[in-house]
């Protein structure tokens, strides 16, 4: 298995009346066909790799290799691209569009991507109807549970056929049952052209993934690899 994402010496440090540095000089190497969780508790640095990761933020310092390729930060248009193509990200807060409806929500992540509105309803319309949500198709964020609204948000994070599947919390305002409902739907996604990156504070969902990491104090360390 190839590294598909590697990190090196990455740093993120944020100017206040003191410096504050929530990453610190990590590396590391993520492979395609692997699931990878992220533990660690409130502000040990989960969610701002995860935004680096998903070239939402830019490190202080240090390098992204993307299949080997470096990742140029400053470079707006060619980061709008790269994330609209190969990058799919699911919030704990689905973020979903309130006075769009599923479909109109999953269908507009295509347009980033295509002029081609009837190609972007054709692809939304297949991809929920394989989370099992056909029938609410029509229904605005306020009409769904927070299940339904949690695979909506995992549809639209799916229809570009992303390569890079990055979770923050997916399931952090879920009861138990429907968590697991939401993981079971995340680790189908498993194949070897894609890496998946969830971080979750439930240890039986992280247990779950091929690699476990813990993050303290803005170090990754693992905690296990199956693989």
């Amino acid at each position: 298995m190839n590294n598909f994402i590697e990190l090196k010496n990455i740093t993120k440090t944020y100017n206040s009346s003191k410096k504050n540095a929530v990453l610190r000089k990590i590396n590391y190497k993520f492979k395609k066909g692997l699931v990878y969780s992220l533990m660690g508790p409130s502000g040990s640095g989960k969610t701002t790799l995860l935004n680096i990761l998903g070239l939402i933020d830019k490190p202080s310092s240090g390098e992204v290799l993307l299949n080997k390729k470096k990742i140029l930060f400053n470079n707006t248009t060619e980061i709008d691209k790269i994330r609209a193509n190969k990058i799919g990200i699911i919030y704990q807060q689905n973020n979903l569009l309130p006075d769009f409806t599923a479909l109109e929500n999953v269908y507009l992540a295509k347009l980033a991507i295509t002029n081609n509105k009837t190609e972007a309803l054709n692809d939304a319309s297949k991809i929920i109807h394989r989370i099992g949500l056909s029938n609410r198709l029509n229904h605005y964020p306020s009409e769904l549970s927070g299940g339904e609204q949690q695979r909506v948000a995992i549809s639209r994070a799916l229809i570009n056929q992303p390569e890079i599947i990055l979770a923050d919390e997916p399931t952090g305002n879920l009861d138990h049952f429907t968590a697991e409902e939401v993981f079971k739907i995340l680790f189908k996604l498993k194949n070897k052209n894609k890496t998946i990156i969830f971080a979750t504070h439930n240890r039986f969902f992280a247990n779950m993934a091929d690699c476990k990491l813990g993050m303290i104090n803005g170090i990754i360390k693992p905690i296990n690899a199956r693989k």
